[in-house]
């Protein structure tokens, strides 16, 4: 019995390692392809002896993530300025006279703004609301108020959730629920994530304490 024990133990030390540096890997490895298919369109239009410059660049590993940073930082650096917003309107502007291209940009581009704006208050608040029947609660987080026509349907004070699911919490349900049926949680957004996506295993910390997790060492003691 102990072997089990001790095996269980050795796997709750490894097996966050190992998700951990297989999902950067996976997301390495999108970058990178990415990366090398710009390199093969612009490889079409250069001559023969850029082109072999070009496969190079391809086959280094992580240079598609460290051009992608760098091309974050220079472009967060440009619009930052007066210039550099009105480039960006003339952007928006010009996207938006493309049939269907519009109605996709202008979506993402409006939720992309809400969600990641330092002015939004999208995902700022972890709260308890009772899902999906009377009695049974679950964590959400509020993404705002209720507008537009459905605002004129709720006459109460009405707030926008988003109740994700688990253990994949980028998929969920959008509810409008009253405000009073809401309880607020002094959690961070951060620490309600992990509670969900453990799917209540590591709990968040309360007065001060330390979050509560199963751990190699009470796998040991079992």
């Amino acid at each position: 019995m102990h072997v089990k024990k001790y095996i269980v133990a050795g796997l709750l030390v490894w097996l966050p390692l190992a998700i951990t540096i297989w999902v950067l890997a996976w997301i390495l490895g999108v970058l990178d392809g990415v990366f090398q298919a710009l390199l093969s369109a612009a490889g079409a239009v250069l001559p023969e002896s850029a082109q072999q410059g070009l496969a190079t660049l391809a086959h280094v590993p992580g240079l598609g993530v460290v051009l992608l940073v760098t091309l974050m930082f220079l472009t967060g650096m440009f619009v930052a300025n007066f210039v550099g917003q009105w480039w960006i309107k003339q952007w928006d502007r010009l996207l938006g006279q493309i049939p269907i291209v519009k109605s996709i940009y202008s979506s993402v581009k409006q939720v992309s703004d809400t969600l990641f704006s330092s002015s939004g208050q999208a995902f700022r608040e972890a709260v308890l609301v009772q899902y999906p029947r009377e009695g049974s609660w679950t964590i959400a987080f509020v993404t705002g108020r209720p507008g537009g026509e459905v605002a004129t349907h709720l006459h109460d004070d009405h707030v926008s959730l988003y109740v994700p699911t688990t253990p994949n919490p980028t998929s969920g349900f959008f509810l409008m629920a009253p405000r009073a049926d809401v309880k607020p949680l002094s959690m961070s957004v951060d620490e309600a994530l992990k509670y969900v996506i453990s799917m209540g295993v590591v709990s968040p910390p309360t007065n001060g304490s330390a979050p509560a997790a199963v751990t190699a060492t009470s796998a040991t003691r079992n």
